[in-house]
């Protein structure tokens, strides 16, 4: 690692902070939907050829690449670039200017901190050199399946990658804590849709019908508690519906209903035997009903589990970068997170970056998230530090 890293660092940070914040919120007043961002993959190859290097966009034009150094061995760090289907109902300058779309999970400040990882590395190989090479990956559609994830991978994302890292703002903690943990860190998570239909007719003779409303009711009240039934109590399972739709007259037991639910897993094991499972236990609930039922079952992205070397390497760069109180321990989640198809192929971490905001409790997919700007800064510092000694351990 480069012996002048910390004075270097502090004086770019303090240098170029504004241009950071700046291109946070020029990306958050420019949202972009999943498989839309071509404005934003723009904005961020013209900021990485400003500063000398030479990005490279994907075919469709709405993800990129860019290598900084040399060698066989390529250290990579992702960020994700797409907004969400959110009004923004904040008053800030850099309030959204898509009606209707919003940066309501901090994917503008992952964006936004990677176009600044790859300007300090930029600067550090023009002054002496890198301990290998870096790969910044700007990916699309992370929070729309099928997501961005395979199709960086599908264009080379990966090539010659021995690791890869990555960060997620966390309101839940405030700037300047960055929490880590090894393993688990995001459940898998799957959509299913079960369909029945049947003979409807007058609720004064219910008798005389497939009463669907009824069979939905149980699916979705029994499913999730029986299917919880048949797993060891220590496997996280979340079976939860939210959408279900069967008629619209009170006096009328309809022909057709509807209902849709995510399961979330958390490790690989469970999510393996999952699907069987629960469909399984979904057609019995039916038939119990007198109905019968069609199922589509899709499979949604992987868990994240983060390497035990790469999750203790961002522990001890935060605690390098920050000190070691601002190391903290992250919880597992029942979110998904497409990292998980980086970390199915190479080893690598994930870790929550504190953006909280003092008196505020605020938090991710809600329109009025914002993040507490000072934690551009910390995520910058202690990436750096990251990526540097994972170029300079042998074990990756």
């Amino acid at each position: 690692m480069p012996t002048s890293l910390p004075e270097f660092l502090d004086g770019w940070l303090a240098a170029h902070a504004g241009e950071v914040i700046a291109a946070r919120r020029h990306i958050h007043a420019n949202p972009r939907l999943s498989r839309q961002e071509h404005d934003t993959a723009n904005y961020v190859a013209a900021a990485l050829a400003e500063a000398g290097l030479d990005p490279q966009l994907i075919p469709d034009g709405t993800g990129l690449t860019c290598d900084i150094g040399t060698g066989d061995r390529v250290i990579a760090i992702r960020a994700d670039m797409d907004a969400l289907p959110i009004h923004d109902p904040k008053q800030v300058p850099y309030r959204s200017t898509v009606e209707g779309v919003c940066h309501a999970c901090g994917h503008d400040a992952h964006t936004a901190m990677l176009i600044g990882l790859g300007r300090v590395l930029a600067e550090l190989d023009r002054r002496e050199g890198l301990p290998g090479r870096f790969r910044l990956i700007f990916q699309p559609s992370e929070e729309q399946f099928p997501s961005g994830a395979p199709t960086m991978i599908k264009y080379g994302a990966l090539t010659d990658v021995a690791a890869i890292f990555a960060f997620h703002c966390d309101p839940q903690f405030p700037a300047g804590k960055i929490a880590v943990r090894n393993g688990p860190l995001t459940a898998a998570c799957d959509v299913m849709e079960v369909r029945m239909s049947g003979r409807g007719g007058h609720t004064s003779r219910p008798h005389l019908t497939t009463d669907l409303v009824n069979a939905i009711g149980r699916v979705v009240v029994d499913v999730p508690a029986l299917v919880n039934r048949r797993l060891d109590p220590r496997q996280s399972v979340a079976i939860v519906f939210g959408a279900v739709q069967a008629g619209e007259a009170a006096n009328a037991i309809p022909q057709e209903a509807l209902a849709r639910a995510t399961v979330r897993v958390h490790g690989h094991e469970t999510w393996d035997m999952i699907p069987d499972l629960v469909q399984e236990v979904t057609r019995s609930v039916a038939r119990a009903s007198g109905v019968e039922c069609e199922i589509d079952y899709r499979r949604g992205v992987p868990p994240v589990v983060n390497d035990r070397l790469a999750s203790a390497m961002f522990a001890g760069a935060t605690a390098a970068a920050l000190g070691d109180d601002a190391v903290a321990e992250a919880p597992m989640s029942m979110g998904g997170e497409d990292f998980a198809y980086y970390l199915e192929q190479v080893p690598g971490a994930m870790a929550r970056l504190g953006v909280g905001r003092p008196g505020e409790h605020l938090d991710i997919h809600q329109g009025n998230f914002d993040i507490d700007e000072t934690a551009l800064g910390h995520g910058i510092r202690v990436m750096t530090h990251t990526v540097l000694a994972a170029a300079a351990n042998p074990a990756f």
